[in-house]
């Protein structure tokens, strides 16, 4: 079509023969055209260049059709992961992703909130910084449904989907102790958060099960993020230089576990300047599974993540409580589920 023309489902019908309600339930595929139909729709849809009138949609339908995400650090593998998740299935409902990053900032948060108010969002889905929280509670007055994804703020009733990280840890842990090992030491992020309180929690709760002690410098915390912005992607750079200490000691562990696989890369680096091996000299344990753990000399065994399918599932108890279709109206109370993480042992914790 030239000129200034935008292509509308009355081209679409008119070009194939068809009504534009069939176009129209094409396009948003109802299983009540054929599968053969919707495909020829969406080919001429294609050809002719249509683009969907959004807001005549939201207008129609008396729903924006938009759903808010506010994520801490999008160049976290697992946030990105996350995000995929819910760009996914929210997509697949015929809704758009409003993206929001706060940097692990509670002003910048705040500054996200204000931001669904305004773009009158059906309802958002947020990774919160787990500081000041009153900030959430807004969005409730205008209605607006509230999914937190991956950490939770108890006292802020709304619902949840997370991920075990306790037993994520406890995994980890418990598996070098049966390769072995009696002495583990952990190496974590120091961000006050409740991931990484799960972790220590998983960490120590395996080593108490196995009776083996944990000594007050057993968990490490490696001051990452802090210099330039706490939302820079993780780097293996501090894990490394605290590695660089521990590897010299005499009484070096028989085992570490990190709270990420970018601590264990640091870890593999400082061991093996100092002409130490793994597994031989020491089994080590990351966590994230990220693409690079199965690549590494050895494979890193990591704990996987079940990113994607948190992610999708926060999608369906937002479009639940936006719809109400699943019994959970506005005044129901918050669901709270959480996935299993899933260990893939791989020859970093296995002795020769």
């Amino acid at each position: 079509m030239g000129g200034t023309h935008r292509v509308t489902l009355r081209d679409i019908a008119v070009s194939l023969g068809v009504s534009v309600n069939t176009v129209s339930r094409a396009l948003a595929g109802k299983d009540s055209v054929s599968a053969h139909t919707r495909a020829l729709v969406r080919a001429e849809a294609d050809r002719l260049g249509y683009v969907p009138n959004t807001l005549a949609r939201s207008l129609v339908l008396g729903s924006a059709m938009t759903l808010g995400l506010v994520i801490t650090n999008p160049s976290n593998p697992f946030y990105a992961q996350l995000i995929s998740g819910i760009e996914l299935r929210g997509r697949a409902q015929g809704y758009s992703l409003l993206l929001l990053v706060t940097d692990e900032s509670v002003d910048n948060e705040r500054l996200a909130t204000d931001a669904l108010l305004q773009s009158a969002v059906d309802g958002a889905i947020a990774v919160p910084v787990q500081s000041e929280s009153d900030h959430w509670k807004r969005l409730q007055g205008p209605g607006i449904p509230l999914v937190f994804v991956n950490r939770d703020i108890p006292e802020h009733a709304c619902d949840f989907v997370g991920i075990d990280n306790e037993l994520g840890a406890y995994q980890a842990t418990s598996h070098v102790i049966g390769q072995g090992a009696r002495t583990v030491w952990a190496l974590e992020e120091d961000l006050p958060i409740t991931t990484i309180e799960g972790r220590i929690a998983g960490y120590r709760r395996a080593m108490a099960d196995a009776g083996l002690p944990v000594s007050s410098g057993s968990v490490i915390s490696v001051p990452t993020r802090r210099y330039e912005s706490a939302a820079l992607p993780w780097q293996p750079e501090e894990a490394y230089r605290l590695a660089r200490d521990l590897v010299r000691r005499s009484d070096r562990p028989d085992a570490v576990i990190t709270g990420n696989d970018y601590f264990a890369l640091g870890l593999y680096r400082a061991l093996t300047e100092h002409g130490l091996q793994v597994p031989r000299d020491m089994l080590v344990a990351g966590y994230g599974d990220h693409p690079y753990a199965g690549y590494l000399d050895p494979p890193l065994t990591s704990v996987h993540l079940p990113a994607q399918e948190v992610g999708a599932a926060a999608v369906d108890l937002l479009l639940g409580r936006i719809s109400g279709s699943d019994g959970s109206g506005e005044d129901a109370a918050p669901h709270k589920q959480v996935l299993a993480p899933r260990l893939v042992p791989r020859e970093s914790s296995v002795p020769g």
